[in-house]
């Protein structure tokens, strides 16, 4: 069957290898639409940090590796030992792996698992092939008539759900996502769906401004150009935003987020970093702030993201800015997001075209 594989640093190939085995406790999967995540661009760029170059301590797994971690499918068999699942049903994936036995996991909190993992990431078991075997428990039912492509982008979806759980949502009437990406655009879509009277975006591409409009901010404002604290501070009588969501891995925009909060305002620091930031702890003392992370997601996740989609809370299908095939994902793909970042929110590769 075909798989796309990750090799090397700008090194991506559609192989062929060995279609999967439905083991005890999985179902195999022919997956419908993947979305080429950020994190698989960084791969790709940078070459292997997530992806393992030894073996992975959950799946033994190793260079190289089957690509795909955002993908929905049909189940086309069930292994012994599954049940509530059957062949037919239409599904989202969990990626995310864990052992169950670390600190983290013993904590509950599988999301932090001092050895994690990912379907797409850890093995030859990624949604970009035909065919993908999971453990059953990592297959989210989707409701009928639920569309296969708004399946394939639950799981950014979640990362977003997870990160605006992490704040104090509930009390918030302004907040500011400081970058206009792919998890930026979907928490923006989640803090609409919360009912967050007021969501700022602080994105320096016209594109992406453009985009957080159309999925739900009610103001956008340029970095390079627009004085982002004190444009904040005008919408709320000078006390600043509630909360802050940090999306864009940069030291201006992680300042940005601290800058906008109110007293004892929350920053999550939802990006992934490649150079630690610097933070003001004078200006966290001063204000009581609170800083806090959020990584990927928790159980229960992806049935509230699948819900509000279903019952139009949410709409992410102005997301999907391209569909590609399997045998286009360098050109049309990786390489499209690297030239033609601004133009593109979620590329999805569809399977069966």
């Amino acid at each position: 069957m075909r798989a796309v594989r990750f090799h090397a640093k700008g090194d991506v190939r559609v192989d062929q290898i060995d279609e999967p085995i439905c083991g005890e406790d999985q179902v195999k999967i022919r997956p419908a639409f993947v979305g080429i995540c950020g994190s698989d661009l960084h791969e790709y760029l940078a070459g292997p940090i997530v992806i393992p170059t030894k073996p992975h301590a959950l799946t033994g797994g190793q260079l190289p590796v089957t690509l795909g971690h955002e993908f929905s499918g049909t189940i086309e068999e069930v292994g012994q030992g599954v049940t509530g699942l059957k062949v037919g049903d239409r599904v989202a994936i969990r990626p995310n792996l864990s052992d169950g036995n670390c600190s983290s996991c013993l904590f509950g909190r599988p999301n932090c698992c001092r050895n994690l993992g990912f379907i797409g990431f850890s093995s030859n078991a990624g949604g970009l092939s035909d065919h993908v075997a999971v453990p059953a428990k990592h297959a989210i039912p989707l409701p009928e008539n639920f569309p296969l492509d708004l399946g394939a982008v639950v799981e950014p979806l979640t990362v977003a759900w997870h990160a605006v759980d992490r704040s104090p949502v509930s009390t918030a009437k302004t907040a500011i996502v400081v970058g206009g990406g792919p998890i930026g655009l979907a928490v923006v879509q989640v803090l609409k769906a919360r009912d967050v009277q007021n969501v700022v975006v602080a994105e320096v591409s016209d594109q992406r401004r453009e985009y957080a409009v159309t999925l739900g901010a009610t103001h956008v404002f340029n970095p390079l150009t627009d004085d982002v604290v004190a444009k904040v501070r005008e919408l709320t009588d000078d006390a600043g935003a509630d909360i802050s969501f940090e999306c864009s891995g940069v030291q201006a925009g992680f300042d940005t987020a601290m800058k906008s909060i109110r007293v004892r305002g929350t920053t999550v620091i939802v990006s992934l970093w490649e150079k630690k930031p610097v933070i003001d702890a004078f200006d966290v003392v001063s204000y009581e702030k609170h800083v806090i992370g959020a990584a990927i997601c928790e159980d229960g996740d992806f049935e509230a993201v699948i819900e509000a989609i279903a019952s139009g809370k949410i709409n992410p299908r102005p997301m999907i800015t391209s569909k590609i095939r399997m045998e286009d994902v360098e050109e049309k793909g990786f390489k499209a997001l690297v030239n033609e970042r601004d133009k593109h929110v979620k590329i999805l590769i569809d399977i069966a075209a």
